[in-house]
């Protein structure tokens, strides 16, 4: 029990070693700072959070494909698992593709990422063809695990609807059955002295609604 005890001290000093190296530490330590929840829920939820600053260090396919498997595991309706994910890595010869996808103010930071990705949804159920109503809900649900997973291996997860949807859906040949919903970046933590200035003072954990703007019983009742 002692050893495991040492162990797993360890590498907290590790891991607290890395993050302050890269400024993330700062955030991870502080976080009730910036977010208080009003109910009592696990901190998975408060640490998640969408920094834009990233070391452009590679990521392993076992880090990438660690996120996927969680993704995977989402629900859905009729477990129809309609997400698909399309990716390029840095330095490969689909990087440009992707990358050319964004609009200027998110290549001014994406640049650092290790991954790109695109989220697209089939429209219609396997079984029947017919229409899906919930698959934009269920690609969504597969996001949140995914960039669940992200936060819990210490992995940027940034998503993006700044880009081109209809150039994206031509250059990576997406199907019309399918919907294109979204791109991502991933990588790992970085300075924040790698963005561009006027990001560097965004680069901090956001708030968020609170309950009433969001929740009500009975029927619509918000002005």
């Amino acid at each position: 029990m002692e050893r495991l005890f040492l162990s797993n001290l360890f590498l907290f000093f590790i891991y607290r070693k890395f993050n302050k190296k890269h400024g993330q530490i700062k955030y991870m330590e502080n976080m009730n700072k910036f977010r208080k929840p009003n109910y009592l829920i696990n901190k998975i939820f408060l640490n998640r959070w969408s920094p834009r600053a990233m070391s452009d260090e590679e990521i392993t396919d076992e880090e990438l494909m660690t996120l996927f498997e969680a993704a995977r595991w989402a629900p859905s309706s009729y477990n129809t698992q309609p997400w698909r994910f399309i990716y390029a890595k840095k330095n490969t010869e689909n990087w440009n593709i992707f990358f050319n996808l964004l609009v200027e103010f998110n290549k001014s930071w994406a640049k650092n990422a290790a991954v790109l990705v695109c989220i697209i949804s089939k429209k219609t159920h396997d079984l029947n063809n017919q229409p899906a109503p919930t698959h934009s809900f269920d690609a969504g649900s597969a996001w949140e695990n995914l960039a669940l997973q992200a936060s819990i291996n210490n992995i940027v997860a940034h998503g993006m609807e700044g880009f081109d949807y209809e150039k994206a859906r031509k250059v990576l040949k997406v199907p019309n059955e399918f919907q294109v919903e979204a791109m991502f970046a991933l990588g790992k933590p970085g300075s924040t002295e790698n963005l561009p200035k006027e990001l560097q003072e965004r680069e901090k954990p956001s708030t968020r609604k609170e309950l009433k703007e969001i929740v009500v019983e009975g029927i619509f009742s918000w002005n």
